[in-house]
């Protein structure tokens, strides 16, 4: 799934006028949501974006992808995970919050959302074990005399 040609959507049948939402809009909503859910590290964008990054630009759309039509949306979301996580139930979750967060936001219907996990983190799972100081170094015993 890749994001659609256009770069905005209308909502039809609106009595006042209409509404359009660009596919930008509803990637942040995906992402902003997705990132909220419990045992999320982040999310995994791809090297352009990470290059983007680098140049000091925060791409708040980073690891999500939309497809977006007048009345439904599908929704490609990439994730890194925190170690030790039930990963098929932070994928539930992500999936749950996603949908309810563009759902409500919107009134867009949302289709699908796919989760991919991409990596794990284990950065904070390191830390945490890591004693607060150092002990000093025991020197072990010399093999050979």
């Amino acid at each position: 799934m890749s994001e659609e040609k256009s770069l905005s959507v209308e909502v039809t049948g609106q009595k006042n006028g209409k509404i359009t939402f660009a596919n930008e809009v509803v990637a942040i909503i995906a992402a902003l949501a997705a990132s909220e859910v419990k045992g999320i590290a982040g999310m995994s964008g791809g090297v352009v974006e990470g290059f983007a990054e680098r140049l000091g630009r925060k791409n708040l759309t980073k690891g999500v992808k939309v497809e977006v039509g007048n009345e439904e949306a599908a929704v490609d979301v990439y994730v890194i995970v925190d170690y030790g996580v039930k990963i098929h139930n932070v994928a539930y979750e992500i999936q749950d919050t996603v949908k309810k967060a563009i759902e409500t936001m919107t009134g867009l219907r949302v289709v699908e959302v796919n989760v991919y996990v991409q990596g794990v983190s284990v950065e904070k799972e390191v830390k945490e074990k890591e004693p607060k100081e150092k002990p000093e170094k025991v020197l072990p015993e010399p093999r050979v005399r």
